[in-house]
């Protein structure tokens, strides 16, 4: 806050006001003041033009004011228990003119003079809308906590008060409301504010006279009268556009009204005089029709102008409206702004002139542009915020123009939860993805296992075959041999010739005496459940046909049965194709040596 040494009612005083945006003049900015309108207060402040008023006014009201708030001083003082202090000062471009302040700058006071509308109001606990912007500003301005609102006549006997407390709502419809009056008069284009109209002095037509004398002639002056009559309707505009025009035009109306009822009276009083007069009675009932007529098309032209200005005027609003809703969005990249109601048509009802038409549409569509600035800004911060949060998180967002609408701590919160349910999301699906990779990895495992645990126990089968023929072929030529070394040998006769041995046959050794011996299962084979049948082992050694029996002296006897099958282990069916062959070998080899 900065103090100016300043009196009131100076030329430094009076310059500076016109500087500054002061406490006094928001509620005129704002609209709602009943003593200026906004548009009025426009044309000052962009003109340099200073309100102006009546000796009575600056004498019974304005210095009777200050007379009464400096006798309510002291009352006040007493009540805070604090002195006060005037004080004119300024923030920026916010000024305030306090009627006092203490020199803690903690409490402020606001004094009008009696009223008893005013004195009702407070006495309710109620300060009506056109004081609140007043004491909002001081607030902002000197940053005091709490204004005294007094109405009083500088007497207890006439005594109210109300304190009045900081309100952010206020203050920021001040501030925004400040920021585009700004901009308005930045693209202020005078126009002449006028008082009301008053329908310019008219020169009336000449009182009209015929006189009819003993002689049956007439004494009149219709002819000077028609010039009269013709030379006002000529001098007439028929297309008014200001609020003057259409009170001269008003007025032009009265004047041909009283043209038509003089002319029916002096015909009537001629008529009486004599019975018949055809140029007068045919000149009056001219000049009649040329009254009524013009009168009855001003009345049409007054009435059509009338509209087609209200219609203008609305429709510039709207026009301007529109622009600044486009203006918005060209700032916001895209559009991004939502429907601002605006009521021209309301705000112009019952207005009658030009001029409270101009400063209600004005009014409404500065209140427009102050809202939809508000939003603007916010859609802003809120885009801001969901560039920084969102990153790479965009695509979450398709619903961008409908949420940066909201405030921005709910905005925060919408983003932060999306992202954290997407990211949950991802993540469950990861985890299931990496479960299903990892159940296919296993599956791959054991069937890579079982394959070659197949291979394995093939190639033991194998070696196991050839080694028991092996086997069963050095223990036939052992036994060849030891029957050939026990035949007597005949000493007497000498072999000259080398000696053929004959090729050595095993003996077949009795069929009773084949017991195949079951392969053991290998000890890393799963031991899963028995679910192996009899008639799948017959149908993988067909056209070989065994039965549980063979199976069993085979060395496989049934893990389990299923009503009639017989169940064995799957790992066991490698060791029983194994032993089988083992068998069969077994079988070709004794019958061989038989």
């Amino acid at each position: 806050m900065q103090i100016h040494d300043l009196v009131q009612g100076s030329p430094e005083w009076l310059q500076y006001r016109q500087e500054k945006f002061g406490a006094s003049e928001a509620a005129a900015m704002l609209g709602i003041s009943p003593l200026v309108k906004r548009n009025e207060l426009l044309h000052m402040k962009a003109t340099g033009t200073a309100q102006e008023f009546s000796d009575w006014v600056q004498i019974n009201i304005l210095d009777h004011g200050h007379e009464v708030e400096a006798m309510a001083r002291p009352l006040v003082e007493e009540l805070i228990s604090d002195e006060l202090y005037p004080v004119t000062c300024s923030d920026g471009y916010l000024s305030a003119s306090c009627d006092g302040l203490t020199l803690a700058e903690d409490i402020a006071f606001e004094h009008k003079q009696w009223n008893r509308a005013l004195a009702d109001a407070i006495a309710a606990g109620t300060l009506p809308d056109e004081y609140m912007p007043q004491c909002q500003q001081i607030m902002m301005v000197t940053g005091c906590s709490k204004v005294i609102f007094v109405c009083s006549d500088g007497t207890l006997d006439n005594f109210v008060y109300l304190w009045v407390l900081p309100d952010a709502s206020w203050q920021g419809r001040i501030r925004a409301g400040w920021i585009q009056f700004g901009a308005d008069m930045a693209e202020y284009k005078h126009v002449e504010v006028l008082p009301g109209p008053v329908a310019a002095a008219v020169q009336d037509l000449p009182a009209l006279s015929i006189r009819v004398d003993g002689q049956l002639s007439l004494n009149h002056n219709l002819v000077l009268f028609g010039e009269k009559l013709q030379s006002f309707i000529a001098d007439i505009d028929t297309n008014p556009s200001d609020d003057q025009a259409f009170a001269d035009a008003e007025q032009a109306i009265k004047v041909m009204e009283r043209a038509e009822t003089a002319l029916g009276a002096a015909e009537a009083s001629a008529l009486g005089q004599i019975s018949t007069v055809d140029d007068m009675v045919k000149t009056v009932a001219s000049y009649k029709e040329l009254a009524r007529k013009t009168r009855l098309m001003l009345e049409k032209v007054v009435k059509a102008r009338k509209e087609t200005i209200r219609v203008e005027i609305q429709q510039s609003g709207k026009e301007k409206a529109v622009a600044h809703i486009a203006a918005l969005n060209a700032r916001l990249g895209k559009p991004y702004m939502p429907v601002i109601a605006v009521d021209f048509a309301g705000v112009m009802k019952n207005k009658r002139t030009i001029a409270s038409l101009r400063d209600a549409v004005d009014t409404e569509l500065a209140r427009f542009k102050i809202e939809a600035n508000a939003v603007a800004d916010r859609i802003q911060v809120n885009l801001a915020t969901l560039r920084e949060l969102a990153g790479a998180h965009h695509f979450l967002f398709a619903d961008t123009a409908s949420i940066v609408l909201k405030d921005a701590d709910d905005l925060t919160a919408l983003v932060k939860m999306r992202i954290s349910e997407h990211e949950a999301a991802e993540k469950a699906k990861a985890e299931v993805l990496r479960a299903k990779i990892a159940e296919e990895e296993r599956v791959k495992a054991e069937a890579a296992a079982a394959e070659k645990l197949r291979a394995e126990q093939a190639e033991a089968a194998r070696v196991a075959v050839a080694a028991e023929r092996a086997a069963a072929d050095a223990r036939a030529r052992q036994d060849a041999v030891e029957r050939m070394q026990k035949r007597p040998v005949d000493v007497g006769q000498v072999q000259t010739e080398p000696q053929i041995i004959p090729e050595i046959i095993p003996e077949p050794a009795p069929a009773a005496q084949v017991t195949p011996i079951a392969a053991a299962r290998p000890a890393d084979a799963p031991a899963s459940a028995p679910a192996l049948r009899l008639g799948q082992i017959n149908e993988r050694l067909a056209p070989i046909a065994l039965t549980a029996d063979g199976l069993t002296r085979l060395g496989f006897a049934p893990a389990a049965t299923d009503k009639s099958a017989k169940l064995y282990h799957e790992a066991d069916f490698p060791a029983m194709c194994a032993s089988l062959i083992r068998h069969i070998v077994n079988v070709r080899d004794n019958r061989a040596a038989a």
